[in-house]
């Protein structure tokens, strides 16, 4: 499978793939927030849930089914640890003080932007004035769609200021591991060698946390669902970081990166129909705007 992704690596092939790729990231990683934010359990349980699921599934497919990290590829892999430990930490804790509908499309907003500056930055890479045109509808989008969250939203009132600033700082950190690890999945030999021992490293401190939290809690959610969940959601973030990754392998960081946000998109669907939030005519209209911009981005190139 490997050598597949690497034949396709740089062909029209492989950038069509890579758009597909791309865009179902968004919409698992759209469900993945939303499981992280669901109402079973607090978003430091569930992510620790996850966290556990995912080293309990991969860890035998890292062992046994692709090659060994060899040499610089275990300090690429190391190196990705603090970068998505911030992120799930500043992910949890604007989680924890704003809507669902309200922190995601700013995570996913400022996002685009750092990553394109970012994969010039390590890899030289650049965009067309059209994909920059793209890029500041898209963002333009998902701002007005969290603008409107904000002005519209009746609770988390108080905590509502502080959640935009971590949803920035969360952005920012999505930056940071997505372009590492585009850097990294470039520089190892096998792709799924990186992915599969990047979902086992960097699952191993949410458990810790969340345990700790669990001990402390007087009404515990219930554990079996608990289980379910986090097997859920491991399913889903392979397929959300999984897809992603690959897509970067094949084709420009920044265009994956872009695409992947149209998953503010997916996740304001997610959240007025599974999380009961509101969604009127001028959501919808912003949402298309967010679609409008991941297409010109993607014809522009």
């Amino acid at each position: 499978m490997g050598d597949l992704i690497l034949a396709l690596e740089g062909t029209e092939a492989g950038h069509r793939l890579a758009m597909i790729l791309a865009l179902t990231a968004a919409l698992l990683h759209a469900i993945l927030g939303s499981l992280q934010k669901g109402r079973l359990a607090d978003p430091w349980i569930s992510r620790g849930a996850i966290d556990v699921a995912f080293v309990t599934l991969t860890l035998p497919i890292a062992l046994f089914l692709v090659p060994r990290p060899v040499g610089a590829e275990w300090w690429l892999l190391v190196a990705a640890v603090p970068m998505m430990f911030v992120y799930k930490v500043l992910l949890a804790l604007a989680y924890s003080r704003a809507a669902y509908t309200v922190v995601y499309p700013v995570v996913r907003g400022s996002g685009p932007f750092f990553t394109v500056i970012g994969a010039w930055l390590l890899m030289g890479e650049t965009f067309t004035g059209a994909q920059w045109l793209g890029v500041g509808i898209l963002m333009a989008g998902i701002l007005g769609l969290a603008v409107y969250n904000m002005i519209h939203i009746s609770v988390d009132r108080d905590t509502l200021v502080p959640a935009l600033w971590l949803a920035v700082a969360t952005g920012l950190a999505t930056a940071a591991y997505t372009t590492w690890g585009a850097y990294a999945i470039r520089r190892t030999a096998d792709p799924f060698t990186y992915i599969a021992w990047f979902f086992v490293i960097t699952a191993l401190d949410m458990p810790v946390i969340a345990w700790f939290r669990w001990r402390r809690m007087a009404a515990r959610p219930d554990l079996r669902r608990l289980v379910r969940l986090g097997v859920l959601g491991a399913v889903v973030g392979w397929g959300s970081f999984g897809t992603v990754m690959l897509a970067t392998r094949l084709d420009k960081v920044g265009e994956a990166a872009v695409l992947r946000e149209t998953s503010t998109v997916f996740a304001a669907l997610i959240g007025w129909l599974v999380l009961k939030e509101t969604v009127g005519p001028r959501r919808v209209a912003l949402m298309v705007l967010i679609a409008a911009g991941a297409v010109v981005v993607e014809m522009g190139g």
